[in-house]
């Protein structure tokens, strides 16, 4: 890569990372997960490492966290608010410990003080004279915000210290952060325990800091005019003893293999906390080292940060609850205490299907590690099977459908020979409530008839208070009802009227992907669409028996055909189907005029040149010609190019089709 490239890369690297601390420390709305800020910082500082001539004043290796607001005043810190380097490996403390060694030329081991990372907000509390006078945020670490009657409002900050041997001047420091229990309470205003306290601290008014339970947990000091402290561990000793709340699972520990024994405990039994954390911290005990070693430009040489995995943590199944779907597939959901993975507070987690519960055999009561990367629904990895309970019993799987009581049944599937993994309820049509709310759900999604103010959870409350049924209700509903409903106002009802009504024209394809129907994605939808072209043939499929022909289609299977022969079969499905027809105006699709091969069907064999197969479909779409998938009396034209599969050639034959090299297809398309 050219020197002007990697500086474009690394200047890109930079203006993403400092919209990202924006967003994290001045908005209280990242836009990505704590470990993939984490590789952005790395990223930078690793660039930065290979290429000498990478310099930025913004950079990771010089910043922490982010200037303060406008909206409050500013105080600087006597003795900067630093961040800390991160290790994710054994090998990262190694070599932490090895620069620890070098710098210091020592030989003999040290002690480690190793205490909890809480995700929280850090904060500085300055006493003189035994009161507090100054509470302060971290800013970017030499300037922070003034929130000082803020932080008053947190019951473990002590206003005035008592003891006699307190310093006359001290800036101790902590995180303040929100219980797991006390943010459930509070959950639909947050995204997480970290931004509810991050808001909270942000207030300008008190009272309104205040409402919100706030806990502050000391950890540390900054500037201290008593300056003879010796060790880490005797510090928390005595901020105990002035009143300051310490963590419960502080330790001290002196070998590197012995804090990762620790973390990998600690990491599996952190469910357990009332608090989130994201790794631990470990910080040589000895403050006299400490001094020694001094800071970076950005962080302690004395304290590192040993950050759990960013994608999986371990927590409590508290129940299994069957979920049903628009299809009538059983999905088994597991309820677990809420456990906070990359900045996202996790409560469900997918078990997939019956027999992956059964593979891993997975109860109620178990503890599990669950694994959420990127926008992947959250799924149990692995259970701890030495933590299960005496009394576990195996979960049951559902022989009867939780909402309508039907059976539910695996289907065998022909093609593998095999019976399919999903289990799925028998009923069709709306007659399982659950399965109705789904289809109803899906018949005004986006890529269907698309009604904007129509959310899920607008359908769940309309169908709770019987507005809604069936797809049809909608475009009866009664607005004078609900704008007596909490959170409907006049415009927010006009709007609602308005796209109900706009959504009455609709084209043919759409139409039949809002039916829900299973096995008719949008491109079937579309496929079919071009072969029914009106509406009322789509409706009289079935009954001109007309549906096995949709098998001599390219796109269109047995699969297909058999979900469109059920759904046909059912009454209510057809009464839907003909009320939703009378309601709506549906756009026949239009036939092409002219085309060379208007009214001409294809089908290619073998390996075509200079072309794909796709491009070929389209050129013969583009002419009003048509592709099927099997060799029938219904083919007009069977083309062949590299290597064509010998018995089709042969069927065409006896069929009397004509068949085409890819050269006189080319002369036929001129």
């Amino acid at each position: 890569m050219k020197k002007d490239e990697i500086k474009k890369e690394y200047r890109s690297k930079i203006k993403s990372y400092l919209k990202h601390n924006q967003l994290y420390y001045e908005n209280n709305k990242p836009s990505i997960t704590d470990s993939e800020y984490d590789k952005l910082k790395s990223v930078i500082l690793e660039l930065e490492k290979k290429y000498k001539f990478l310099n930025d004043e913004n950079s990771p290796s010089k910043l922490v966290g982010y200037k303060p607001s406008k909206s409050f005043d500013k105080y600087k810190h006597k003795i900067p608010m630093l961040s800390l380097s991160n290790a994710f490996h054994e090998e990262d403390l190694k070599n932490f410990e090895k620069k620890i060694f070098n710098f210091l030329n020592l030989k003999t081991k040290f002690e480690y003080s190793v205490e909890p990372k809480i995700d929280g907000i850090s904060a500085s509390l300055t006493y003189k004279n035994n009161k507090l006078i100054h509470g302060v945020s971290r800013g970017d670490g030499k300037i922070g915000e003034i929130i000082t009657e803020n932080l008053k409002t947190i019951k473990d900050i002590p206003l005035e210290i008592k003891s006699n041997n307190f310093p006359d001047e001290i800036e101790i420091r902590g995180e303040v952060f929100i219980s797991k229990k006390d943010f459930l309470k509070i959950k639909e205003k947050f995204a997480n325990p970290r931004n509810a306290a991050s808001g909270s601290l942000r207030q300008k008014d008190p009272n309104e800091t205040k409402k919100i339970p706030l806990n502050f947990m000391a950890y540390t000091y900054g500037y201290t005019s008593n300056d003879d402290f010796k060790y880490q561990s005797n510090f928390l000793r005595k901020l105990n003893s002035w009143g300051f709340r310490t963590n419960k699972d502080n330790k001290l520990l002196n070998a590197i293999d012995s804090l990762v024994k620790f973390h990998k405990n600690f990491e599996e039994i952190r469910f357990d906390l009332d608090y989130d954390v994201d790794g631990l911290v470990y910080k040589v005990n000895d403050l006299n080292l400490q001094k020694r070693l001094g800071f970076t430009s950005n962080a302690p040489r004395w304290a590192i940060a040993h950050k759990f995995s960013a994608h999986s943590a371990s927590t409590k199944i508290i129940n299994i609850e069957i979920q049903v779907g628009r299809t009538g597939a059983l999905t088994p959901v597991a309820k677990v205490r809420p456990i906070n993975i990359g900045g996202v507070v996790v409560s469900n987690a997918t078990l997939h299907n019956e027999d992956e519960i059964n593979r891993k055999d997975i109860r109620i009561g178990d503890v599990v590690k669950i694994e959420r990367a990127g926008d992947v629904i959250p799924h149990v990895i692995e259970v701890d099977k030495l933590k299960r309970e005496i009394n576990s019993k195996k979960f049951k799987f559902p022989s009867k459908c939780p909402s309508c009581g039907s059976n539910t049944i695996k289907e065998f599937n022909f093609i593998t020979k095999k019976y399919d993994a999903v289990r799925r309820c028998t009923n069709e049509g709306f007659a399982c409530e659950k399965i109705a709310i789904e289809r109803i759900k899906h018949f005004i999604s986006k890529d269907a008839i698309n009604i904007d103010g129509l959310g899920k959870k607008v359908v769940e409350k309309f169908w709770d208070l019987k507005f809604i049924k069936l797809p049809q209700d909608i475009y009866n509903l009664n607005y004078q009802k609900i704008s007596s409903l909490d959170g409907w106002g006049m415009q927010s009802v006009s709007n609602l009227k308005f796209s109900i009504e706009n959504s009455k024209e609709v084209t043919l394809d759409k139409f039949i992907f809002s039916l829900g129907i299973r096995h008719i994605g949008i491109e079937n939808a579309k496929i079919i669409a071009d072969f029914t072209k009106t509406i009322n043939n789509f409706f009289n499929l079935s009954k001109n028996n007309k549906i096995n022909e949709l098998t001599h289609i390219d796109g269109i299977g047995e699969t297909q055909v058999k979900s469109l022969k059920n759904f046909f079969q059912n009454k209510v499905n057809i009464k839907v189907v003909e009320k939703l027809m009378s309601i709506l105006k549906v756009k026949n699709k239009e036939i092409k005029k002219g085309g060379k091969f208007r009214n001409r069907s294809f089908m290619f064999t073998g390996k075509l040149q200079n072309i794909s197969r796709a491009e070929a479909k389209s050129l013969i779409e583009e002419n009003s010609g048509s592709i099927v998938s099997s060799v029938s009396k219904k083919l007009d034209y069977l083309v062949i190019g590299e290597k064509p599969t010998n018995r089709k050639v042969q069927q065409a034959k006896n069929l009397g089709i004509k068949i085409l090299s890819q050269k006189e297809w080319y002369d036929l398309l001129n």
